[in-house]
């Protein structure tokens, strides 16, 4: 079904809208996560000496720009919440941009690496290869996009009052690279359970 621009805005606008209700909670239920393993998937693949320039799309109260920041590199967050981007600038003292995902405007070829946690699912299917090409172009050449998403089964809709698209490998594959990008990797989460208890596909691609 062909979403229209009042149903994508009001995607848009409920989506953000649950997580400004919600962003004490999430950032205290998310302080701990531990995506190192995410974080050294990206950093491994990008070429050229450190430090890295990084997006952090997505970066909710900014606890990766933290981490980015902590390891020599140079963080630069990008949410569509309000809250989020408040919280962002004040706990890790990086430039934190509020974008609309549908909506962006983003520098040609400013860095060497995004880090997209948790956050490109949100985005409906019928919009998702143009949100693509748009993050392949603020790469620089060679670049590297790390993803992480709830694994599915290409399906997408409400989930609450939050709105998903949820990819198999196959087809996240088949997305990425009409994006323009070249697989590196890919993994499940958490690491060390059987698969059917993994419900995250992780994967780490490079700018073509």
């Amino acid at each position: 079904m062909k979403l229209d621009p009042q149903d994508l805005a009001q995607i848009t606008d409920t989506t953000v809208g649950h997580y400004n209700e919600v962003a004490d909670d999430f950032r205290e239920g998310t302080r701990d996560h531990d995506v190192s393993q995410n974080i050294n998937a990206l950093l491994r693949h990008i070429e050229g000496a450190a430090p890295f320039q990084i997006l952090d799309f997505g970066c909710g109260p900014g606890r990766d720009l933290q981490t980015f920041t902590a390891m020599g590199h140079i963080a630069v967050g990008l949410d569509g919440t309000e809250r989020f981007t408040e919280m962002a600038r004040a706990d890790s003292g990086c430039e934190v941009w509020q974008q609309n995902f549908l909506k962006l405007d983003l520098p040609a070829e400013r860095f060497d690496g995004i880090f997209a946690n948790a956050v490109l699912f949100h985005v409906p299917r019928q919009e998702l290869p143009r949100v693509l090409r748009e993050l392949h172009a603020t790469l620089k050449p060679r670049g590297v996009l790390f993803s992480s998403n709830p694994r599915g089964d290409n399906k997408e809709g409400w989930n609450g009052s939050r709105y998903g698209s949820y990819h198999d490998l196959e087809n996240w594959r088949e997305l990425l690279t009409e994006a323009g990008f070249v697989e590196l990797e890919h993994y499940f989460r958490p690491p060390g359970l059987p698969i059917e208890q993994q419900p995250w596909l992780a994967s780490v691609w490079r700018k073509a």
